[in-house]
């Protein structure tokens, strides 16, 4: 089997060891064998970038248009056979892996035209005769660091808006899940980009993240992933005056409350809480369910979950796929077991499943008689596990929905307008969903969170702007 190389200077670039990319749900099956970067490769990634900055960021608009543009034509173009690569390496089943790669190249897509939309202003001076021009520049070099859970949208949403603004690239994807990554890699390198404006380099965090991190020519890092590794990051960019951005997930809730319509919140909770396994950091982890509705609300949830098919990501009819590797069906089963142990009922699921092929499957997990400080409703387990909580009205409600150290998406089930409004003005999130799950964001409006969910501005749309350029004031006298 061929490996594939990092992409550094407009080459494929082997590094000194490779590993293989494995199928979670056939842990038989090899997706690929990719090469890992050292720190020496790095260096030449972000010193080349930095060669190709003032050039790119020199360019026309026309010409970052056509290049993404040309980027987002052949993801579209090539939805199924990329999907497939998804659903294979990730895990995620296949329709969702197709919708995610859709979502990239409409990302892309879109920031081709905002490419031609960089704004600025010009304003009168209080003084006579001067003028002001207020303009919008790239910030240099950027370090792109993304998770395993979203391998084409979140790598999509952090390299188009970069390309789109004049910036140059180092992307560094998640040790999971490199054949995305690569195949973004590949048609970027043949979408008639100058070399080294866009730069791959795979392998471990703590070698090419810490690279990236402390590497004196990194303008800016805009990563996603875990709480723990992007606080050292915030640290490690704050000590060298680079810019950060971070996205670092969630304890979401969704309140359902006694007028909502059963259906539509069952159906909220199921797919906000378990579908992509539960590995998004917008998913339900906390159902909070107001009495008059607690127990026909629970019932409707373990007869809909029974019913779910739990298998191969690529089979017909499944519902939802593997956890993405041992190490996190590790971790979820160990929360499970702490779910009882502090006491909540497990209503449904929380089994690890055998199936025809070895993989890592588990049945989702329903845990009732949960209560707010249970650790399984305080930490983020990142699976799909989720805790209904007993709460007496919308007050309280509100109330157990805030009390969290996250503050990424909420969401709502109810048929009042006004409860729907305050929840909307008072809930402590980033993004609000009112009778939809708590997951699931369009690409051309600002993706982010409060609190411990994300520091420094927002992600996509127009709000991307705000990271990837700097403010440029210049006055002008006659």
């Amino acid at each position: 089997m061929e490996t594939r190389a990092n992409f550094v200077d407009g080459a494929w670039v082997e590094g000194p060891d490779a590993v293989s990319d494995i199928n979670p749900s056939d842990i038989t099956d090899v997706v690929g064998i990719f090469s890992h970067a050292d720190a020496k490769l790095v260096d030449r990634a972000v010193t080349a970038a930095k060669k190709a900055a003032p050039s790119w960021g020199a360019s026309t608009p026309q010409a970052r248009f056509d290049v993404l543009d040309f980027i987002g034509t052949e993801i579209l173009a090539r939805r199924q056979e990329l999907g497939r690569l998804l659903a294979r390496e990730e895990g995620k089943v296949l329709p969702e892996a197709v919708g995610e790669v859709v979502r990239g190249g409409y990302i892309f897509k879109f920031f081709a035209g905002e490419a031609l939309r960089v704004p600025g202003e010009h304003l009168k001076s209080v003084r006579p005769g001067v003028e002001i021009d207020v303009l919008r520049q790239p910030i240099g070099v950027v370090g792109l660091i993304t998770p395993w859970n979203f391998p084409f949208a979140v790598p999509a949403w952090k390299i188009a808006p970069a390309l789109a603004y004049g910036n140059t690239v180092v992307f560094k994807p998640a040790e999971l899940v490199p054949g995305c990554a690569w195949a973004i890699a590949e048609i970027i390198a043949r979408s008639g980009i100058p070399a080294a404006v866009f730069n791959l380099v795979m392998g471990r965090g703590r070698v090419i993240g810490e690279t990236l991190v402390n590497h004196p020519d990194v303008a800016g890092i805009s990563f996603t992933g875990s709480v723990a590794v992007g606080r050292t990051l915030a640290a490690s960019c704050a000590r060298r005056m680079a810019k950060v951005q971070l996205e670092m997930g969630g304890k979401n809730p969704l309140v359902i409350l006694d007028d909502a319509d059963l259906g539509t919140a069952v159906q909220a909770a199921i797919n906000g809480a378990f579908f992509s396994t539960g590995q998004r950091c917008t998913a339900s982890s906390r159902l909070i369910v107001t009495g008059g509705i607690h127990d026909r609300f629970v019932r409707a949830m373990v007869e809909t979950m029974a019913a779910l098919k739990i298998d191969d990501a690529l089979a017909d009819g499944t519902d939802i796929g593997p956890v993405a590797d041992e190490g996190q069906l590790s971790k979820d089963l160990a929360y499970i077991d702490i779910g009882k142990q502090e006491g909540a009922h497990l209503a449904a699921g929380g089994t690890q499943l055998e199936k025809a092929k070895r993989g890592y499957y588990l049945s989702p997990a329903l845990f009732t008689n949960s209560t707010p400080a249970m650790r399984i409703n305080r930490e983020e387990i990142f699976g799909p596990v989720a805790g209904v909580i007993r709460v007496a009205d919308y007050d309280e409600a509100l109330a157990v929905a805030n009390d969290t150290p996250f503050g990424l998406s909420a969401g709502i089930c109810t048929s009042s307008l006004k409860v729907a409004s305050h929840f909307k003005e008072h809930a402590q999130a980033g993004m609000v969903m009112v009778n939809l799950p708590t997951a699931g964001v369009d690409y051309h409006v600002p993706f982010g969170g409060r609190k411990g969910s994300s520091y420094g501005s927002r992600e996509q749309g127009r709000y991307a702007i705000e990271f990837y350029t700097t403010v440029k004031t210049c006055y002008v006298a006659p």
